[in-house]
């Protein structure tokens, strides 16, 4: 499936949710307005975890509609911080959901206890469907936090995501040469030392957004579980020092 199709299903799909919570609004669901806007924030990697596993966009569409449902039922209902991460629980959820549909062959899920007790349960999916959901959630909060940074760039004109991302695709390319390139593409001229700059500026306005983005899916500030977090997903790289910081400041 190519990158347009895909952010047009996603599309479809975050309308479909949201129809979906205001139905569910006021009727005595237990889930939290802050937990559908986190679901609604991951869409991307619910999309593409389950699309990995039923290889049908349609099936895949159906299943992410289904996740909704189940989702506002209940099934999120004793979700807290204090018991276990909210990814956690949305991959038990989708553990399940997948499992169902394959024992189905595709057709519609068959029920299944909807009470989620704990993050983790005894029918645990096999290390490659662990690792792809892994991977898929941590693919999300690396593209949240550029596209945070992106949102910075149109507020306040300076260019770290546009440099940044350069530096990223082309690492090896030198400074001198990417203030040249770049100088063509802005229409504006740009020095090396500009260019160094602003990259370092970038790189640490990166990994405090990326800080913030792993917090908020942990709905916690909690430095040693953010750490963790970060372990975990294999992001702690990207944001030592920026850690190591507001382990000072906590």
């Amino acid at each position: 499936m190519d990158e347009p199709d895909q952010h047009q299903r996603l599309s479809r799909i975050n309308t479909r949710w949201s129809v979906v919570f205001q139905a569910h609004q006021g009727a005595g669901q237990e889930v939290t307005a802050a937990q559908q806007a986190m679901m609604q924030r991951y869409g991307g990697a619910i999309y593409r975890y389950i699309l990995a596993a039923v290889r049908d966009p349609h099936a895949a569409e159906e299943l992410c509609q289904e996740f909704a449902l189940r989702f506002v039922q209940g099934n999120f209902k004793r979700a807290d911080p204090g018991r276990g991460r909210f990814r956690d629980y949305v991959k038990t959820v989708l553990f399940h959901l997948v499992s169902s549909w394959r024992r189905g062959q595709g057709r519609q899920p068959i029920a299944y206890d909807s009470e989620i007790h704990e993050p983790a349960d005894a029918t645990a999916p096999s290390a490659a469907l662990d690792q792809e959901f892994l991977d898929n959630w941590r693919e999300e909060v690396l593209a949240r936090t550029w596209e945070a940074l992106e949102a910075i760039e149109k507020q306040t004109g300076q260019l770290y995501h546009t440099m940044l991302r350069f530096r990223a695709s082309s690492p090896d390319v030198k400074s001198e040469d990417m203030a040249v390139e770049l100088g063509k593409r802005l229409g504006k001229p740009l020095t090396a030392a500009a260019v160094r700059q602003t990259i370092h500026r970038a790189r640490e306005k990166f990994a405090d957004l990326l800080l913030e983005e792993v917090a908020q899916s942990l709905e916690t500030k909690d430095v040693e579980r953010l750490e963790q977090e970060l372990v975990d997903l294999g992001l702690l790289p990207y944001c030592q020092d920026a850690l190591a910081k507001r382990k000072g400041d906590a």
